[in-house]
């Protein structure tokens, strides 16, 4: 069970990432579930509409495909490939929440994200959110089973978990 630690409901409007400011980071294992593999993704856009009631906001994020990057830039090259995400083929791996709902353990989007084209929803865990005049920082969590989107190549060898943490910073457009 996660425990949120500060959420403060940011003012209701639109809010652009900023990618430089923004990461995706990963941990995952591989040699049969024994050596930990840390990587990350490059965030290529992002959207956050913050809503009145708040449990109406919505989430919108591009990721680039081929920027799975790893201590092994042997293992990012196959990641890319067509065993894996063929980044090539799909470019953008896409994540879209229309709501966010609070449980006995936090809030957490209720999202789809989508890879190599097959979309699977995917719940996020809203661990902090700060507002800043007009700025946002918001951190979540999720695990995705990569097994759900199709992506099964080297069962044994290669981790079918990857435990994500997005640490997503974004700017209030003026309003119309």
């Amino acid at each position: 069970m996660t425990t949120t630690e500060t959420i403060d409901v940011p003012a209701a409007g639109t809010y652009r990432m900023d990618a430089e400011a923004s990461s995706l980071t990963f941990t995952t294992t591989h040699l049969f579930g024994l050596a930990p593999v840390r990587g990350t993704f490059a965030l290529r856009e992002g959207v956050v509409r913050v809503g009145e009631p708040a449990e109406s906001s919505t989430v919108s994020a591009t990721i680039a495909a081929d920027s799975f990057t790893t201590s092994s830039s042997a293992r990012d090259k196959v990641v890319a490939s067509k065993q894996y995400l063929d980044a090539a083929r799909h470019p953008d791996i896409t994540y879209a929440a229309d709501g966010v709902e609070h449980d006995e353990s936090g809030w957490v989007l209720r999202g789809a994200l989508t890879v190599r084209g097959r979309t699977e929803s995917l719940p996020v865990r809203v661990d902090a959110v700060r507002a800043r005049d007009e700025r946002l920082e918001l951190r979540g969590s999720a695990e995705v089973d990569r097994y759900a989107w199709g992506v099964t190549a080297m069962k044994g060898m290669t981790g079918r978990r990857l435990r994500f943490t997005l640490s997503l910073v974004a700017v209030r457009e003026p309003q119309q």
